[in-house]
């Protein structure tokens, strides 16, 4: 016995050991490709040396002798900290996935090589202006230089995820950092599938209900469209979608696309005289996020702000003394087309003249561990040709049709790159609506401020279309009819420009900003009706605001649609009589009631309220809909605050809803109410607690910022993914929008991964903070040290002093010319 046991402690010893050396030498490997931040680097194709000064929040402030040298700097500095997301990005735009992913991205591949993102910025790439093609170039070539000491220096393949996903590194080009600028473009738009799905509610909705479930923005109502089914009779309702997954996608889900908040306070509105600007992007959330903070010295001046791995420019910054910010501004710049085939010849499609051939090309997608496949890509006159399962467009295509797309994304002469690094160098305000006059796309509300003056311009390139256009682009239309095609673009002058007086605010939050007819309007679908009812009333509250009063007002959780729908839905339902016993259905929905009576609408993370006011409003908005549309109710699953008060107030006889059409009784909307209320408490204890005062909204509403490919990983997610409990919610200032279905819907996956708040009287107080950290690397305590600080509201210093960069930092980099 006393020999077994030694022979089974020797073997037990062996296996621990071996562990331990295994994991040991896991995380020797990985740490390699932990960059040393106060290293000197010889590199060639820089004209003197380049200081890259990291400050304690890993910030780096980049100085150079020239412009070409600092945007060196910049690709050297991405390249070091988020070199596997800029590889992974630029795979997806060339739709190059599978060849690391297998067969699991092969979809994804597909419809960005059809879309043709990535040849559209080569050919994008021979069109920049001379300023930003020598920026484009000097940031490949500081990228390179850090891939080649990667290659030379055996430093763990520059990312640990290289280890379990091995794959040549190509060098980095100038259309690389053009198709990363698109791919933001297909993250801020959401105008496809939206077509798609309003297409899928008419087929089985009348107008006016369709009006209820998917409603306009408040303002100038529009006339009556024809229903898709009117254009397309061939079309049948009630088609289930494929259900064709599209691995690491970079497409928003519904709800999900791109979003902000961005305003600016004339000087006469500032405590200190001179303006104030915030600008707070959302995007979905990852890990590493999405931006970068990063100064830049240029010869015009130092610059400051977010930027974006494998962009050479800071996308949302200031300078000493002009600053900008971003919002998405769901302009309308995508169409689908039904196009009709020649029965005779599918090759071919009908246009205005007549059947054409299709524009065809073959693509061979290499695919890891499985055989190549080559794909036919065709576009017709109107666009490129989607994939039969991409947006779902299969549920809405008639017989003998195909779908087509037209996107400003995809334009081959798209300067978009040379306006962001113009702006990089624009110093008033006149500097930078010459810059802006060449983006195209994504669409965006720029808001800018100079010490004196703040102005807001809607810029991007917008479809200019025929007055007698079928469906205004809100549903997919003929591609054989001239009307219903682009006519060109609208003029840069055009678009909406203003300009806050020396006492005035401006402001977007994705809001409705024109109220104009067809075609001279924007867009029908329109990203916020809520937070800017809260951010009309901070800005009015005060008669004049400061930087932390900015800071307030970004950090906002109350929600207007909360304090708006409870007294509507809940008015026969507030408790007056005796309580009920206890243990009762009745005796829960009384303590529920009770709570939310005495709750004022702050979206609070240790508040239960939050949660059962979302858990409610969710389960009414299924209740509601789903008999009406059955299985398309999944895609409906963010509670959308105008349909249920359209409901409610019963507008155009919206109250029909409330009745359950498979029932014999007519049913009330106080009924409705009360049932979906026992729905969300039964939903509530079951995946929470029965104790509704212990509930906090925080144990929901966990932000999820997760590894784009390691995040699903067993025992590794624990490493990759980064959680924190948050305030906030769909519809708040802070915005935390909830995922909206899966095992956990309310948790929080887009939000505001940057904040910024520039101050103008004194430039070097200004802050801005990200929601993760600066480094990519799992094992760098920079992957996530800055999270904390954002779930708080607070910031870390956006100075612009060299002397404080240098100063207790991380690290200072030194590239020299090789000799």
């Amino acid at each position: 016995m006393a020999r077994i046991f030694s022979l089974l402690l020797k073997i037990v010893s062996g296996l621990v050991l071996l562990t331990v050396l295994a994991i040991w030498l896991t995380y020797w490997l990985a740490a390699r490709s932990l960059p040393d931040y106060n290293a000197d680097f010889e590199v060639a194709d820089i004209s003197a040396p380049v200081e890259i000064a990291r400050d304690n929040a890993n910030v780096p402030h980049i100085f150079g002798a020239t412009d070409e040298d600092v945007y060196y700097g910049l690709g050297f500095a991405h390249a070091q900290d988020r070199l596997f997301q800029m590889m992974l990005l630029r795979r997806t735009a060339q739709g190059r996935l599978s060849e690391m992913f297998g067969e699991r991205t092969l979809k994804t591949d597909e419809l960005m090589r059809r879309l043709g993102l990535y040849e559209a910025a080569r050919q994008s790439a021979q069109v920049q202006s001379p300023e930003a093609t020598a920026a484009l170039e000097a940031y490949a070539r500081g990228v390179n230089a850090w891939i080649k000491e990667v290659n030379e220096g055996a430093l763990g393949r520059g990312a640990p995820e290289f280890f379990l996903f091995p794959s040549e590194i190509a060098y980095w080009q100038p259309a690389d950092s053009i198709a990363i600028l698109k791919l933001v473009a297909v993250q801020l738009s959401d105008q496809i599938p939206n077509e798609v799905l309003r297409a899928r509610a008419s087929l089985l909705l009348p107008q006016e209900r369709l009006r209820d479930l998917m409603p306009d923005a408040p303002g100038t109502g529009l006339g009556l469209l024809p229903s898709y089914a009117a254009l397309f009779p061939e079309a049948q309702p009630g088609l289930a979608p494929s259900g064709t997954q599209y691995a690491l996608s970079p497409f928003p889900k519904s709800g999900l696309a791109g979003a902000s908040n961005v305003w600016a306070a004339g000087p006469g509105r500032s405590a200190t005289g001179a303006t104030l600007l915030a600008n707070d992007p959302h995007l979905n959330f990852s890990a590493p996020g999405a931006w970068y903070l990063a100064r830049l010295q240029l010869s015009t001046g130092g610059v400051i702000g977010a930027s974006v791995p494998g962009i050479p420019a800071i996308v949302s910054g200031r300078h000493e003394s002009f600053g900008w910010g971003i919002t998405a501004a769901y302009l309308d710049d995508a169409d689908l087309y039904i196009e009709k085939q020649n029965p005779d010849a599918p090759g071919e499609v009908l246009t205005p003249d007549g059947y054409k051939p299709l524009r065809s090309r073959p693509s061979i997608v290499q695919i890891k561990d499985a055989d190549p496949v080559t794909l036919t890509l065709e576009w017709s006159e109107n666009g490129p040709i989607l994939p039969s399962t991409a947006f779902d467009v299969d549920t809405i295509t008639p017989p003998g049709h195909l779908v087509s797309v037209a996107w400003t994304a995809l334009v081959p002469d798209d300067r978009s790159m040379s306006a962001v690094i113009a702006l990089n160098h624009a110093t008033t305000l006149t500097q930078a609506m010459v810059a802006a006059r060449d983006f195209a796309a994504p669409a965006l509300n720029l808001a800018m401020a100079d010490p004196d003056r703040v102005q807001m311009k809607v810029i991007g390139r917008a479809p200019l279309r025929d007055p007698l256009h079928q469906s205004k682009g809100r549903i997919p239309s003929p591609g054989w009819l001239e009307a219903d095609r682009w006519q060109g673009w609208r003029d840069f002058d055009d678009l909406p420009l203003f300009t806050a007086a020396r006492d005035g605010i401006i402001g977007n939050t994705n809001n409705k900003t024109v109220d104009a007819p067809f075609p001279d309007h924007l867009s029908y679908h329109w990203g916020d009706t809520q937070r800017i009812q809260r951010w009309q009333r901070l800005m009015q509250s005060r008669e004049v605001h400061t930087r932390d009063s900015f800071i307030e007002v970004q950090n906002d959780v109350v929600s207007p649609a909360a304090r708006n729908l409870l007294p509507l839905v809940g008015a026969d339902l507030w408790f007056t009589g005796e309580a009920a016993p206890e243990g009762t259905t009745e005796r829960q929905r009384q303590r529920a009631l009770t709570l939310l009576a005495e709750w004022n609408g702050e979206m609070n993370e240790h508040l239960p309220e939050p949660l059962i006011y979302y858990a409610w409003m969710r389960a009414l908005q299924d209740r509601l809909i789903r008999d009406e549309i059955g299985p398309l109710a999944h895609e409906f699953t963010h509670v959308d605050p105008i349909f249920i008060e359209r409901v409610y107030r019963d507008i155009g006889g919206a109250s029909a809803w409330c009745d359950v059409i498979q029932s014999a009784p007519v049913e009330t909307c106080t009924d409705i109410a009360r049932q979906s209320l026992d729905d969300a408490l039964l939903w509530i204890g079951e995946h929470y607690s029965t104790n509704l005062e212990s509930l906090r909204w925080g144990d929901a509403h966990m932000a999820q910022h997760d590894h784009p490919v390691l995040g699903d990983v067993p025992l590794l997610k624990w490493v990759v993914n980064i959680r924190q409990s948050t305030s906030g919610g769909d519809n708040t200032l802070m915005r935390g929008v909830t995922a909206g279905d899966g095992a956990a819907p309310f948790a929080n996956v887009h939000g505001a991964a940057y904040r910024g708040v520039y101050d103008f009287a004194d430039p070097d107080s200004s802050v801005f903070i990200t929601a993760t950290g600066q480094s990519g690397h799992p094992l760098s305590r920079h992957y996530d040290d800055l999270g904390e600080l954002w779930r708080r509201g607070e910031y870390v210093p956006m100075s612009l002093d060299p002397e404080l960069a240098r100063a207790a930092g991380v690290g200072i980099t030194h590239l020299v010319p090789e000799e």
